[in-house]
């Protein structure tokens, strides 16, 4: 019986799936937590926090997270210009996961 549904199953149809293409990659996650603590939160803190991610990867990330309506980008109309970022609601749900994941990395750390 499991083996049927393995083999009809399609992986990339699954709700796992679809939640894992949003937060994929090296800092979307890391970029999450960041605005879950510290919202709302400016580009250049962004990359403070993160270190070692360069502007282009951080733009990437920033710009892939938008399109995906986990956060908000609200752009200051003034001179130097300020741009913020923080999480939508969508995003802000997406927190209960990633605070679960926080979780079990406590207590399961070896």
């Amino acid at each position: 019986m499991i083996k049927k549904y393995i083999e009809e199953a399609n992986f990339e149809d699954t709700g796992f799936s679809y939640t894992l293409s949003l937060i994929n990659g090296k800092y979307k996650m890391v970029i999450l937590y960041c605005l879950m603590e510290f919202q709302p939160v400016r580009f250049n803190e962004l990359q403070r926090y993160l270190k070692k991610i360069s502007d282009k990867t951080l733009s990437q990330n920033l710009k892939e997270l938008e399109k995906d309506g986990l956060i908000y980008r609200k752009v200051y109309s003034q001179i130097p210009p300020k741009v913020e970022y923080s999480l939508s609601e969508r995003g802000s749900s997406l927190m209960k996961v990633l605070d679960e994941m926080c979780i079990w990395g406590e207590k399961n750390r070896i």
